[in-house]
C-alpha cells in the first residue's frame, strides 16, 4: 500500500540494463513503486509495461513528466541525454536517479550539480556497486586496517575489442562517443574509479592519457591514469580493450603494509591476505544487482540516509575520467 512518503517512480528509457539489473527493483523496495516507463519507441514501452505489470506507459517524456503522481525518476538512456532529462525532472521538483556515467563530461556534471542545488528534487547517481554486500565488506576492512595502511592499488581492465562485460543486445552507442562520451571506458571504468573515491576519499592529483592502437576504432582503446589519494595511497590503473583473448583480465589488488585484498569489480569473490593468514569469500550478488542502491536511494529521497552517491562526488569523478580521457 502506497502513502504520503512512497517514493513514486517513472523510468526514462525501459531498455535492456532495466529488465533485469534495475527495473523490477522499483516496485520490490518498501517505500518504492513504478508507475511509469517511458521509451521513444511506443511498441517497445507498452510491451516492456506489459510484461513488468506497470500500469503507465509513454512515449513521449514530456507527457510522462506531467504525471502529477511521480515523484521520482530514473534516467536510464545513453549518456547523452542524461543531462537534459535530469534537468526537467529538477525543474519540476521531482527526485532523480541517474544512470553512469553521470554525464558525458565534468563540465555537464558541473551544471547538473547547480541545477541540483536549485531544485527541491534530490539526485542519486546509480554507482550501485557501493551499496554489494562485497564492496561494502571491502570498504569495511578497509576501514578496520585489516591490511594495514594501504600504500598503493594496481588496477587492470584489459577486453577485446568488444568486450564480454558490455551487454550484447546493446547497439553500438558506446562506441560513439557524441552518445556515450568515449568508449568503453567511459561505460565501465565509473563502476571502478567511483569505487576508489568511496574507498580512499577525495584525490588529491591524478594525470593520465589515451590512445589509439587500433586504427578500426574511433574512440581510444587504451587507457591509463594515476591517482594520489590522501595518506600517501597511490592508484594505477589501465583499460585496454584490443587485448588478445588470453590476456582478457579483470583485477584490481590493494597493497597495504600487513597483506592485500584482491578481486575481480565484475566478479563476486574477494582474496585477502592479512597478518599472513589468507582466505577467498564468494559473494552471492542480489537478483536484480541494483536492488541494494535502490533501497538506499529510496530511503535518502524519503529523509532517512544520507545521500549513497551524490553528485557532488560524481563531478569529481567525471574530471578525472576528462583527464585519463585525452588521447594523446
Amino acid at each position: 500500500m502506497k502513502d504520503n512518503n512512497t517514493i513514486v517512480w517513472g523510468i526514462i528509457g525501459c531498455g535492456d540494463v532495466t529488465e533485469k539489473k534495475s527495473g523490477p527493483a522499483f516496485s520490490k523496495v518498501e517505500g518504492s513503486h513504478l508507475l511509469a516507463v517511458m521509451r521513444r519507441n511506443a511498441s517497445l514501452a507498452e510491451d516492456y509495461a506489459r510484461r513488468h505489470q506497470i500500469a503507465n506507459w509513454y512515449a513521449n517524456v514530456d507527457e510522462m513528466l506531467g504525471n502529477s503522481a511521480l515523484n521520482a525518476i530514473y534516467i536510464a538512456t545513453p549518456p547523452s541525454s542524461h543531462l537534459d532529462y535530469a534537468l526537467l525532472a529538477l525543474n519540476l521538483g521531482k527526485h532523480v536517479y541517474v544512470e553512469k556515467p553521470v554525464t558525458l563530461n565534468a563540465q555537464e556534471a558541473v551544471l547538473l550539480l547547480q541545477a541540483t542545488k536549485k531544485s527541491q528534487g534530490k539526485l542519486v547517481v546509480a554507482h550501485y556497486r557501493r551499496q554489494l554486500p562485497m564492496f561494502l565488506k571491502i570498504k569495511e576492512w578497509l576501514d578496520s586496517g585489516k591490511i594495514g595502511a594501504v600504500q598503493t592499488v594496481q588496477l587492470r581492465l584489459w577486453q577485446s575489442r568488444n568486450p564480454e562485460l558490455v551487454s550484447k543486445g546493446a547497439d553500438n552507442w558506446r562506441t560513439d562517443p557524441k552518445i556515450s562520451g568515449g568508449g568503453y571506458f567511459f561505460d565501465l571504468a565509473p563502476h571502478q574509479l567511483d569505487l576508489m573515491l568511496y574507498f580512499f576519499g577525495p584525490a588529491i592529483f591524478y594525470e593520465g592519457f589515451s590512445l589509439v592502437h587500433d586504427a578500426r576504432n574511433t574512440v581510444a582503446d587504451y587507457t591509463s591514469g594515476t591517482i594520489l589519494f590522501g595518506n600517501q595511497v597511490v592508484f594505477q590503473g589501465s583499460w585496454w580493450f584490443n587485448a588478445p583473448a588470453s590476456d582478457h583480465m579483470d583485477s584490481c589488488e590493494i597493497l597495504g603494509n600487513l597483506g592485500k585484498i584482491r578481486f575481480s569489480l565484475f566478479g563476486d569473490s574477494v582474496y585477502v591476505r592479512s597478518n599472513g593468514q589468507e582466505e577467498e569469500i564468494v559473494f552471492d550478488h542480489p537478483e536484480h544487482i541494483q536492488y541494494p542502491m535502490i533501497a538506499s536511494t529510496v530511503e535518502f529521497f524519503r529523509g532517512n540516509r544520507p545521500n549513497p552517491a551524490s553528485i557532488e562526488e560524481a563531478v569529481e569523478l567525471m574530471k578525472i575520467m576528462d583527464c585519463f580521457s585525452k588521447i594523446r
